[in-house]
């Protein structure tokens, strides 16, 4: 349940023009039975959320320098959002704890005590948990995430490259401690994970990795992995994506013993953000941009079965025109109250779409 402090809310920051386009999108869009569709803000490049309830809204990241925070009052409604910094690189990683919001930005993770926050200035960080990630553009927008119990930050970092080799950090998902440190590997062998969860009732990592493209329409196919345990290595990059080798190291052995994905996409689908919903899970599908029939550009729910991914069917959906028209791509996916409601963010309509139950 997500229950929001009163805060006072302003005119909305959008001209009506760009509400009444979102509201002309999501007349086009499709959503699955039982469930309705409404605009629930409009943010520019929305990516990233981390909900604080107790501050009475919720952050949303951007691929780029501007990081924003949306109030939310008690009945769930949106009001105006603010640009509350414009001093990162990429403020693509965003995660809350109460009264700490953390920052993973492209060459760093920073901390800022919010306890205190107005809801309209971030301010300075109060902390640099880590300095040295691998600074470089190319798959440089981090995704973070808190572990259950919140005395670590998981950080995916993404390899600088399409296909290559790696050193160091590039091509894992690390995990630091909330008061800053070391940083520790947790999974490797991962092109660019750009989504992480935590399942409810295991306590196992769960995250997306997008293949190597250039490779053709349809392979390698995108994964969907599981992680039980430190130190899983995931294959890239002697392997493009899920077991199609890369044609530079086809013929190099393979130094790990390889963890293939529990599911897997279709290529170039450029699987993002996941949720734990209902007993299956949701993803987003950001979608193609180098593959002749585009595909991808929704949210699908993979249907679980013992514990184990098996099915996936369209949760969301006509982003994608016939015409090759492409009205939105879903990112991030975060629950939002006690009625069952999911947001999703779209970095490209730049919304935050709200999907609810029917009663």
């Amino acid at each position: 349940m997500v229950l929001f402090l009163a805060i006072p809310l302003s005119a909305r920051s959008f001209a009506d023009e760009k509400l009444d386009a979102l509201e002309k999108i999501r007349s086009r869009l499709s959503v699955a039975d039982g469930y309705d569709l409404s605009v629930f803000a409009a943010i520019p490049n929305a990516r990233s959320m981390a909900l604080a309830p107790d501050l009475g809204g919720i952050f949303v990241g951007t691929r780029g320098r501007n990081l924003y925070f949306l109030p939310v009052d008690q009945n769930g409604q949106a009001g105006k959002v603010q640009n509350i910094s414009s001093a990162f690189t990429s403020a693509n990683g965003v995660a809350y704890q109460k009264g700490t919001l953390f920052v993973a930005d492209q060459g760093r993770v920073v901390a800022f005590d919010v306890s205190n926050f107005n809801g309209t200035a971030l301010g300075e960080p109060d902390r640099v948990l880590f300095d040295a990630l691998p600074d470089k553009s190319h798959h440089g927008w981090r995704y973070a995430t808190l572990s259950p119990d919140g005395k670590k930050l998981f950080v995916a970092v993404g390899a600088p490259c399409n296909i290559c080799k790696t050193s160091g950090l590039e091509g894992t998902i690390i995990t630091l401690p909330v008061s800053g440190g070391k940083p520790e590997i947790y999974a490797s062998g991962l092109r660019n994970s750009v989504g992480l969860t935590f399942a409810p009732d295991s306590g196992d990592l769960w995250f997306t990795d997008n293949g190597g493209d250039g490779l053709g329409d349809d392979i390698p196919r995108e994964e969907l992995n599981k992680a039980s345990a430190p130190g899983g290595f995931y294959g890239y990059p002697w392997f493009a994506g899920n077991d199609t080798r890369a044609p530079d190291f086809k013929n190099e052995k393979v130094p790990h013993k390889v963890t293939f994905p529990a599911f897997t996409f279709n290529a170039h689908n450029a699987p993002l953000g996941l949720h734990f919903y209902e007993g299956d899970m949701l993803v987003a599908l950001h979608g193609s941009w180098n593959r002749t029939e585009p595909d991808g550009y929704k949210v699908v729910r993979v249907k679980f079965t013992a514990g184990k991914p098996q099915t996936v069917s369209p949760f969301l959906s006509g982003f994608l025109r016939d015409n090759g028209a492409v009205l939105g791509r879903p990112v991030d996916i975060k629950p939002f109250g006690e009625d069952g409601s999911v947001l999703i963010s779209d970095d490209h309509a730049g919304a935050i779409w709200k999907i609810t139950p029917k009663q």
